[in-house]
C-alpha cells in the first residue's frame, strides 16, 4: 500500500492563449482510491487525458513515472497496454451492439484474424459477474439503463487488465442505488489491489471511499489530503477548490410570491413507442410568480418526461389535460408554439439537447429568439453582439468573447450559456431540468443565485434535481413523483429528506397526495 504506482511531476499544458496546467504534481499509491477534485476549468480532465496518452509525450511538459520507470504515451492505445484505463463520462458505448461486442470492441478474442464468439462471451460472462450486472452478454446496450451502462463500461476496463483506473464523474446520471453499488465496486477493486482514480463533484461520495484527495484550482496543485490519516470535511474540501468558505451551500433568499402563473389539469401522457403505457398520470400542479417549485423523484419516476411533454409535446403521445398560463388554456402542441407561450426548458443533456457546442457563445444565446436580434430576415450582428454580452455580464460567464466556441467552457459556463439562451426567449415559467448536474460546488452557488435572482425579477420557476439537499435548498415548494404520478406536496418549512422519501416509497403511489 505504501508503494507508488503513478507519479506526474511538474505537469504543464498550454492551449492557445490558456495555461490549463501549470507544473502539476499528483501521485497515487498502489492499491488506493485517490480522488482528484476542483472547480470546472480546473484541469482534472485535462490532466487524466495527459496520463492516459488522449494529450500525447510533446504536448505537454513534464514527466509521468508509472511503476518506477518514466513512461510516453503516443496515443490511448499505449496507456492501456500498461493497465491504465480511463471511462469518460460521456458513456463510449455503441448502443446497437451487444454487451459482449462492446467490452472487446477494438480488443477482440480472435484466432488468425478471426473473432471467436464462443470465447468472447464466454470471457464478457467472467467480466459481467465480477462487476455484479446480471445480463445476458448477448444484450443489446440500447436495453440497459444508465447504471447499468456504466458497469458495462467497468467490464470493459477490466478486460484490458487494468491496474489503473480512471473514473469521471462516473456517479453524474446514476440515481441513489447505482451509485452506491458503483461504490462498493471500486472497494472491491480496491481490496483487489486495483488502484483507482475518482473525479467526481460529488464530495460526500468522495469522502466515503477516497483514501487521499487531490484539489485542484486554476491549473495548479492547492493540496493533497490523506483521508486514513486526517479527519476530512465537505467544507475543508471546498475552501481548497473555491479559495473561500462556503458557509452557506445555498444563497438565502426572501420570497415574493405572487397569483398562480402557470398550471396543469390531469395532465396524462403516454409512451412514444410502447402503445398503451402511460407514463405521466393524471399529474396536476401548480406554479406561482416568484415561486421556486421543486420535483422530486428517483430516475425513471417521469420527472424529465413531464417536462418534455409540457414543452410543445417533445416527448410522449395521446397527450391529455389541461395547460393554463394566467387562467387562459394554452396551446402547446409544438416546440415553438410552447416557446411563444411564455415556456422554456433547459434539458439535463445541456451537450446534446441544449447547445450546438460548435457554434460561438453568441449564436448559442440567440438561437431560440433570432426574431429578438433580426431586422425582417437579416441577423443585426451588431445588435446580437451587445446583447449576449450583457448576458455574459449578468451570468458572469467566463469567455474570452462571445465569438468563443462553447466547446470549450467549463461545464458550469456552459449551463450559463444554456440559461441565457432561454432567459432571452423571455418565459414566463421557465423549467430547469437537473440544472446542476456535472458542475462543481462553486458554479452550482452561481446557478443557485442566478435562479433567485430570476425569481425575485418575477419568473416562475419549475426545478428538477435527482439530489434531495438541492431540492430542499432552493425550492419553496416541493412536488413528489413516482411511477408518473404525483404523490406527494410540501412547503419547504415542512419538508425533509425523510419525508420525500417517505411519499416516493409509498407501496401504493395512487394513494391520496400527502400533505405537509
Amino acid at each position: 500500500m505504501s508503494d507508488t504506482i503513478l507519479e506526474m511531476r511538474d505537469i504543464t499544458k498550454e492551449f492557445p492563449g490558456v495555461k490549463a496546467l501549470d507544473n502539476v504534481n499528483f501521485s497515487v499509491k498502489a492499491g488506493e482510491i485517490h480522488a482528484l477534485v476542483g472547480e470546472n476549468g480546473a484541469g482534472k480532465s485535462t490532466l487524466m487525458k495527459v496520463l492516459s496518452g488522449v494529450y500525447p509525450t510533446g504536448a505537454y511538459t513534464g514527466d509521468i513515472i508509472y511503476k518506477g520507470e518514466e513512461v510516453h504515451f503516443r496515443d490511448i492505445t499505449d496507456s492501456e497496454k500498461l493497465g491504465i484505463v480511463i471511462i469518460h463520462q460521456e458513456l463510449a458505448l455503441i448502443p446497437l451492439l451487444s454487451i459482449a461486442e462492446n467490452v472487446f470492441l477494438g480488443n477482440e478474442e480472435a484466432r488468425n484474424g478471426v473473432i471467436d464468439w464462443n470465447a468472447t462471451t464466454s470471457c464478457t460472462r467472467e467480466l459481467l459477474q465480477k462487476v455484479g450486472l446480471h445480463e445476458s452478454p448477448e444484450t443489446l446496450i440500447t436495453s440497459l439503463g444508465v447504471g447499468k451502462q456504466q458497469l458495462v463500461e467497468i467490464a470493459k476496463a477490466l478486460s484490458k487488465d487494468v491496474e489503473l483506473l480512471i473514473l469521471d464523474e462516473p456517479t453524474a446520471s446514476l440515481n441513489e442505488t447505482d451509485t452506491e453499488a458503483l461504490l462498493d465496486l471500486l472497494l472491491q477493486f480496491k481490496a483487489q489491489g486495483i488502484s483507482s482514480i475518482l473525479i467526481s463533484h460529488k464530495l460526500n461520495e468522495v469522502t466515503q471511499v477516497a483514501d487521499a484527495i487531490t484539489i485542484l484550482r486554476d491549473g495548479a496543485t492547492i493540496e493533497t489530503l490523506d483521508c486514513r490519516r486526517d479527519e476530512i470535511t465537505e467544507s475543508r474540501i471546498i475552501q481548497g477548490m473555491v479559495g473561500r468558505d462556503l458557509t452557506h451551500r445555498f444563497p438565502e433568499r426572501d420570497a415574493d410570491i405572487g397569483e398562480v402563473v402557470f398550471q396543469l389539469k390531469d395532465w396524462t401522457v403516454y409512451h412514444p413507442v410502447h402503445e398503451g403505457r402511460k407514463v405521466i398520470d393524471n399529474v396536476n400542479l401548480t406554479v406561482r410568480q416568484g415561486e421556486v417549485v421543486g420535483i422530486s423523484g428517483l430516475m425513471g419516476s417521469g420527472r424529465t418526461e413531464l417536462a418534455m411533454s409540457v414543452f410543445g409535446r417533445s416527448y410522449g403521445r395521446h397527450i391529455t389535460g389541461t395547460a393554463l398560463m394566467h387562467g387562459e388554456p394554452l396551446d402547446l402542441s409544438t416546440i415553438p408554439k410552447a416557446i411563444s407561450n411564455g415556456i422554456a426548458y433547459v434539458t439535463e443533456d445541456r451537450k446534446n439537447l441544449g447547445l450546438v457546442l460548435m457554434q460561438d457563445v453568441k449564436n448559442n444565446i440567440t438561437l431560440a429568439n433570432l426574431n429578438g436580434v433580426s431586422n425582417g430576415m437579416v441577423i443585426n450582428e451588431p445588435r446580437e453582439v451587445v446583447l449576449t454580452n450583457a448576458y455574459r455580464d449578468k451570468l458572469n460567464i467566463k469567455c474570452s468573447s462571445v465569438l468563443q466556441q462553447t466547446l470549450n467552457l467549463s461545464g458550469g459556463n456552459q449551463q450559463k450559456v444554456v440559461l441565457s439562451k432561454w432567459l432571452f426567449s423571455e418565459p414566463d415559467l421557465l423549467i430547469l431540468d437537473e440544472p446542476t448536474r456535472g458542475i462543481d460546488v462553486g458554479a452550482k452557488y452561481e446557478i443557485y443565485s442566478i435562479i433567485n435572482q430570476l425569481a425575485a425579477e418575477g419568473k416562475s420557476i419549475l426545478i428538477i434535481s435527482s439530489e434531495l439537499p438541492e431540492i430542499l435548498g432552493i425550492s419553496d415548494r416541493i412536488y413528489v413523483m413516482n411511477e408518473g404520478r404525483i404523490v406527494g406536496e410540501m412547503q419547504q418549512a415542512n419538508a425533509s429528506q425523510e419525508k420525500i422519501m417517505a411519499c416516493i416509497m409509498q407501496q401504493d403511489p395512487r394513494k391520496e397526495v400527502a400533505e405537509a
